[in-house]
């Protein structure tokens, strides 16, 4: 068995987000290139939580596959999460209660090791990625109607610039074509999109201790 190359502390994750979280008042990273005319102003607040185990080969995130039935991103692969409810008391607090209703994780069972920077999704959602370790196994119990499966990558497999690259996607209009992060399957499931940025986000700012190559990560 191979040493994990990310093979960092809880302490040193929470010190390398904290780090690298920019200032409260600075813009939101965008999905895509927004034409001019894009609503800023009507940025709907949501968080989704980035849930880290670990396990005997280093780390791991957790993924759900969303249901094919639903209005928006259905289907796709993403984290548990959602829009904020006006008595969330901040990012957090939505990221843990979504993880409750979709997966069955208890609050108290995650450990919060910070945030990543907000983005700004095609569906004018403004999202604040809230990473979190839980513990593992865990008894996890999924809201059918939105989750179909959860499944874990390995953090190591998902800082290997040789399974992940960017497409060239047609988006509806008014944008033009924009270039979309996508990784190769991993037990049966395809990563892209803005849960992909959400990932590579993290797994670069996990890297700058210099273990792992830093994969590119530019706005379309």
């Amino acid at each position: 068995m191979h040493s994990p190359r990310l093979n960092l502390s809880p302490e040193q994750i929470s010190r390398l987000l904290e780090k690298a979280l920019p200032d409260p008042n600075a813009s939101p990273f965008p999905e895509y290139s927004f034409p001019p005319e894009w609503p800023k102003s009507d940025q709907r607040p949501a968080a989704v939580l980035i849930p880290m185990l670990k396990l005997e080969d280093g780390w791991h995130i957790l993924f759900t596959r969303r249901t094919p039935h639903l209005a928006e991103h259905s289907g796709q692969v993403a984290f548990p999460g959602g829009r904020a409810d006006p008595h969330d008391q901040g990012p957090e607090q939505t990221a843990m209660r979504e993880a409750w209703e979709e997966i069955g994780l208890q609050p108290q069972d995650v450990r919060i090791l910070g945030r990543l920077m907000d983005f700004v999704t095609i569906t004018n959602y403004r999202v604040t990625p809230v990473v979190g370790q839980i513990p593992w196994p865990y008894p996890l119990k999924l809201a059918t109607e939105e989750v179909s499966r959860v499944f874990t990558i390995p953090l190591d497999w998902l800082a290997d610039p040789e399974n992940v690259e960017e497409q060239q996607r047609i988006l509806p209009e008014p944008f033009p074509p924009a270039s979309v992060f996508y990784f190769r399957p991993y037990d049966g499931e395809v990563l892209w999109g803005a849960s992909a940025r959400f990932t590579l986000t993290l797994v670069n700012i996990l890297s700058r201790n210099g273990t792992v190559p830093s994969i590119r990560f530019t706005a379309s």
